[in-house]
């Protein structure tokens, strides 16, 4: 299940599965991506590295975003587990995806970055059960060019179809059992991140 926030819940704060070596991840595919991976641990041939691709660490923001696994091309929903030395390679080397004056200067600058940078950030808002927006901010991280071959390649330790877990999840908020669909939920905590790892991030 995912630790309720505290009423003090910082806007920006990764919220994750995580281990001492790992983080938990998710991504939705059509099933013949999906399945494949899950199946043999790694994305097939007909999944693309020239794409960016979005990895995101809550369980209910990616509910939002597939619509339980039943958006079209979402079908299969991936719990993928990646290191956490990749994880924050990905942290230390993305930009924002919106220009902050603070942050990046003039826009042409934060244009320039945003080019260079293999991986950016969006801060959006976490889901509760419902799906609904909550005050604090969930992280999503895109990865294209050396981000996404690495984490392809290098980073990935496993791939798990939760799938099921999502369908169970639904079934019990449609029926209004709102405490046991919070049980299946999946165990997410804040995530440490050492000193100025994403000062750089807006958090």
């Amino acid at each position: 299940m995912i630790d309720q926030p505290a009423a003090t819940e910082p806007k920006f704060r990764i919220r994750a599965a995580h281990t001492s070596g790992t983080i938990t991840v998710y991504q939705a595919y059509r099933p013949e991506i999906g399945e494949a991976a899950a199946r043999t641990g790694r994305f097939p041939a007909a999944w693309s590295r020239s794409r960016m691709t979005w990895i995101k660490p809550s369980f209910l923001w990616m509910m939002y975003r597939c619509g339980w696994g039943a958006k079209e091309g979402q079908e299969t929903v991936l719990a993928v587990d990646i290191t956490r030395d990749g994880f924050e390679w990905a942290l230390r080397n993305a930009c924002l995806s919106h220009h902050v004056a603070e942050l990046h200067g003039t826009p042409a600058d934060w244009k320039r970055r945003l080019r260079e940078a293999p991986t950016r950030v969006q801060w959006d808002p976490e889901r509760d059960l419902h799906l609904n927006p909550l005050p604090h901010r969930s992280l999503q991280l895109g990865l294209a060019g050396e981000a996404a071959a690495r984490y392809a390649d290098e980073w990935i330790v496993g791939i798990r179809d939760v799938t099921p877990l999502a369908r169970e999840v639904h079934g019990a908020v449609r029926a209004g059992r709102l405490e046991e669909a919070a049980r299946l939920l999946p165990r997410e905590s804040p995530y440490p991140v050492a000193g100025g790892l994403l000062s750089h991030l807006g958090a």
